[in-house]
Parts: C-alpha cells; structure tokens; sequence
C-alpha cells in the first residue's frame, strides 16, 4: 500500500460522525480487540468532539475524540490504512483543537504497545499500568508550552 495516502479529516459532533466513527470503533476495538460492544460506546460521545479522517474515495479509515476536559480518546485506524500517517494526523488535528479552544493540556489512556507513538508525539507516561477491557493501557500526557 502506498504510505503517503492523501487523508482529509472532518471534525463535529457525534450526530454528525458517529455513523463513521462507530464503523471504525467497532471493527478496530470490538472485532479486532475483543472489547465488548457494550462498553465501546459511552454517554461521553455526546459531549466530545469526533474527528474522522477519510481517505481519497471519502472511505472512513480513522477517528478519534476529544473530551471536554482535554480527554483524547478512542483513537483508531482500520487496519488497511495502518503506517499511512493517517493516526499521527488525526492525533495532531485533536490536539489543536485543544489548544485552539484554550486547553492547557491534553491526556489519554494509551494502549501499553501504542505509547512508542505517542511519545514521539511528544506526550510523557503518567502513572502506572493498568488494565482496561483486558488490555494493557497506560495514562499519558502533554502539555502546551
């Protein structure tokens, strides 16, 4: 697959993507990791903001969201579109929304295997391992200078 695959990501809230978002959650989180579907979804939908990232047919390929509290979280790329730069620049576009509406910092719960790429974006590990859905996580952070 080409890795420099052309991506534009649209940002609202959850009635305006969460057919798309949930499309991706599910395959990524449910299907792939085994998390079960009803802890997938939350009451916190409603209050974030959702980006989708859409390769260049329109196809929805990753998505993530932003807490009010400066929260990034249910970050995911389908499997195809995995190594295209697709999650950095989803990551990237949250955390300037963050600071764009004044946020000092954002955090995140990594998945314990994913916390190399965060880092390189520059977030820092903020506690100990911890265990959410049977998986391996670990609490990060950043903040703005």
């Amino acid at each position: 697959m080409n890795n420099e695959t052309s991506h534009v990501i649209r940002f609202g809230d959850w009635s305006a993507l969460s057919a798309d978002a949930k499309a991706i959650r599910f395959e990524v989180f449910v299907a792939e990791q085994n998390v079960p579907a009803e802890i997938e979804l939350d009451d916190m939908d409603a209050v974030c903001l959702h980006a989708v990232a859409y390769d260049g047919a329109g196809v929805p390929i990753g998505t993530g969201r932003l807490l009010p509290d400066g929260h990034i979280g249910r970050m995911a790329v389908r499997k195809t579109a995995r190594g295209s730069g697709v999650g950095g620049a989803l990551l990237q576009a949250l955390m300037a929304q963050a600071r764009a509406r004044g946020d000092r910092r954002v955090v995140l719960s990594a998945q314990t295997h994913a916390a190399p790429f965060y880092q390189r974006h520059g977030f820092s590990i903020a506690g100990d391992e911890f265990y959410e859905a049977g998986i391996a996580h670990i609490d990060m952070q950043l903040t703005f200078a």
